[in-house]
């Protein structure tokens, strides 16, 4: 969540875009990069394609709302890319977790804060005095005493170079930025606060500094001399296809109709299910059922197998109590439990804006953002939940069973409940 200096407006589900010249937007971001390298080294995507990748190219990722495909970027660091991958609560955490990069709370009462408020805390850059003088600033803040960050998180991580830091009162110092080299050639780099690049922030110089020297860094070699690469830049949800260095033959052809398949289920995620494709699959579910009917009714004998001393399957129960029994099951897969959920929570809120049934988590958000219906808070905690949910849909398309606590899926079942709770309250009255 993200509010403008001096102000209680919240961004919007289009900030960070680059086509944006408002103050949540980050066009002079991309103004800045088009005046460092020229415009046609310059290129804001829709979709990331990793076939296109050259190791001299960088890729400035902000905000995403999609999770990052790991294989094809570590392979992509690891030939000597460069990437920055700027977020705060995002859907960056599984992929930076794989560097041993986890995210924690920023400090409650940072040292340094615009107009006293703890959610501007100021960042400085991280070096070290020996006798008095400055030692070791990294290249991305030579020039900057001063980032101001806007409801950042804080990274951490045991090895990584630490550019920028939160210091706090009463607290461990926090750091907001890290980076590191990736195979000896490869960079990577880390922000906890990517509304520090948003045009209302570059109006400080320290913002701006720190931006040109991002820039600067990610196209650079340690000689100061242009690698001769593009700069990338994708924001929010974007699409990703294709393999770094190319893959053929049928593993390749098999991987691309994986991902084909996968950007299908995304985009019906998104925009819900036309009309004419419903219809379509009702008539060959009908097709489907009348031909398994014929099928086994016109079977002469049935082999029956008594099950006399077994315990009834919970499958058998039938109705609601076989369906309760089924989600409640220890063997059964959490991802399940999650797809119920949100098809609880996406149909009741659908009831009670009188949307279609099938209607996405997007555009019921969207509808939610327009009316009064629920706080602007509630509809911040709305989507929250949702994005915890749609983990239950990726862990089923990657055919793996979903790992979560317990105690996580009762607090998502609590939380999905409090909404329902609400939103029955609110329609009656």
């Amino acid at each position: 969540m993200f509010f403008v200096v001096g102000a209680p407006k919240l961004l919007t589900a289009k900030g960070f875009e680059v086509s944006d010249p408002s103050w949540e937007g980050t066009s002079q971001l991309y103004a800045l990069a088009q005046q460092q390298l020229g415009k046609p080294r310059v290129q804001v995507l829709a979709s990331l394609d990793y076939e296109r990748l050259r190791k001299e190219d960088a890729v400035v990722v902000l905000h995403p709302e999609v999770e990052l495909d790991y294989n094809e970027l570590s392979a992509f660091l690891r030939a000597g890319g460069r990437m920055a991958v700027l977020d705060d609560r995002g859907e960056a955490d599984h992929f930076l977790g794989r560097f041993q990069i986890q995210r924690v709370e920023a400090p409650r009462q940072p040292a340094e804060r615009l107009r006293d408020n703890p959610d501007l805390a100021i960042a400085v850059p991280a070096v070290e005095l020996v006798a008095g003088q400055e030692q070791n600033r990294h290249p991305v803040v030579v020039g900057v005493d001063r980032v101001v960050t806007n409801h950042p998180t804080a990274l951490v991580h045991p090895n990584l170079t630490q550019v920028l830091k939160i210091p706090a009162l009463g607290e461990p110092d926090a750091t907001l930025a890290v980076t590191g080299i990736i195979a000896k050639s490869g960079r990577l780099f880390a922000m906890g606060d990517p509304s520090v690049v948003i045009n209302e922030m570059l109006r400080y110089p320290g913002n701006r500094g720190f931006a040109n020297g991002l820039i600067k860094y990610l196209v650079e070699n340690d000689a100061g001399a242009s690698r001769g690469g593009k700069l990338y830049i994708v924001t929010n949800e974007f699409g990703q296809r294709g393999h770094f260095g190319g893959t053929h033959g049928a593993f390749g052809e098999l991987s691309s109709l994986s991902e084909a398949f996968a950007q299908l289920v995304t985009e019906l995620d998104k925009n819900g299910m036309p009309g004419a494709l419903a219809l379509l699959l009702a008539v060959a579910a009908a097709v489907g059922a009348v031909a398994w009917v014929m099928t086994y009714s016109s079977r002469l004998y049935r082999r029956s197998v008594p099950h006399y001393a077994a315990a009834p399957l919970a499958l058998t129960f039938g109705g609601l109590a076989g369906r309760a029994a089924v989600l409640s099951a220890p063997s059964t897969d959490p991802a399940l439990l999650l797809l119920e959920l949100r098809a609880a929570l996406s149909e009741a809120l659908s009831v009670a804006l009188g949307l279609p049934r099938l209607s996405s988590p997007e555009q019921i958000l969207s509808e939610l953002a327009q009316r009064n219906l629920l706080p602007a808070e509630r509809v911040r905690q709305v989507a929250a939940v949702y994005r915890r949910l749609s983990h239950g849909q990726r862990a089923l398309l990657s055919r793996k069973r979903l790992k979560m606590p317990r105690e996580t899926r009762h607090e998502l079942t609590r939380k999905v409940m409090e909404i329902l709770t609400e939103i029955e309250e609110r329609t009656r009255h």
